[in-house]
């Protein structure tokens, strides 16, 4: 009496897609804190300012993703973030306005920006939940809205243990 168990989620045409692979690693990140560059720490003196940024060492920043931030409570007028920005895009793989905890998510939902749902076309897609990154409940509903045009249908969870969200009905 030989029975044949049969693996049902490897049958089935479930497409599943891990919003992890799309978070970066913590090496993958810096933070450029402007606090720094300011005059006592607390106020932006142009001249001084524009100088210590030209002989910062950049490198430190290369290919990587970087939060600008100012843990200061100053004033920061908006030209000193683009001054930053200026530098920074010259070595880092992208450059971004954030509290430094708040990189990762950012990283990752701008990746979601640029992923080629084509891949997805009429495919019955299971994106994976309860990992063990921090994965925020904008990274669900960015990947939701990015692929809602192309798929058949979005789930919820494990291939085993899905909750439906979209079903294309034509």
């Amino acid at each position: 009496m030989d029975e044949v168990i049969i693996n049902r989620v490897a049958e089935s045409a479930l497409t599943s897609l891990d919003l992890a692979a799309y978070y970066p690693a913590e090496q993958e990140t810096a933070v450029f804190d402007l606090k720094p560059f300011l005059f006592m720490e607390l106020i932006l003196r142009e001249k001084d300012f524009r100088a210590s940024l030209k002989e910062h060492d950049w490198s430190v920043y290369l290919n990587k993703y970087v939060a600008v931030t100012c843990t200061a409570d100053a004033i920061i007028p908006v030209w000193a973030y683009m001054l930053a920005a200026s530098y920074l895009s010259e070595v880092a793989k992208g450059v971004y306005l954030s509290a430094g905890k708040d990189l990762p998510n950012t990283v990752l939902l701008d990746r979601i920006s640029h992923i080629d749902v084509s891949i997805f076309a009429d495919k019955r897609v299971v994106v994976k939940g309860c990992g063990e990154l921090p994965i925020s409940e904008a990274a669900y509903l960015a990947i939701t809205a990015k692929l809602r045009p192309v798929v058949k249908s979005i789930m919820y969870g494990e291939p085993c243990s899905t909750v439906p969200i979209y079903k294309n009905k034509g």
